[in-house]
């Protein structure tokens, strides 16, 4: 299945907490699109934040991040992936 990264901006000052929630409340309804967000990590100081997941279309991912309450700015492909 295709990877994305997205990207949420004006999250600055969120605490690890907040993160853990944000990201939670996706895992809680992923299967309804498809989609799985394999992990998230945040710059406080910046209030970026991004997450990496697996999911059939960009769009999937938007919905279940909108429907979480944290749309994200931009969702990207992510085609080439090296570990």
């Amino acid at each position: 299945m295709p990877k994305f990264m997205d990207v949420h901006h004006g999250m600055k000052g969120i605490t690890e907490e907040e993160l853990r929630r944000a990201h939670d409340a996706d895992l809680a309804i992923e299967e309804d699109e498809r989609v799985h967000f394999e992990q998230a990590w945040a710059d406080p100081e910046s209030g970026t934040v991004y997450c990496l997941s697996e999911a059939p279309s960009a769009d999937a991912v938007q919905r279940i991040h909108e429907r979480a309450g944290h749309k994200a700015d931009e969702v990207h492909a992510v085609p080439l992936v090296v570990r």
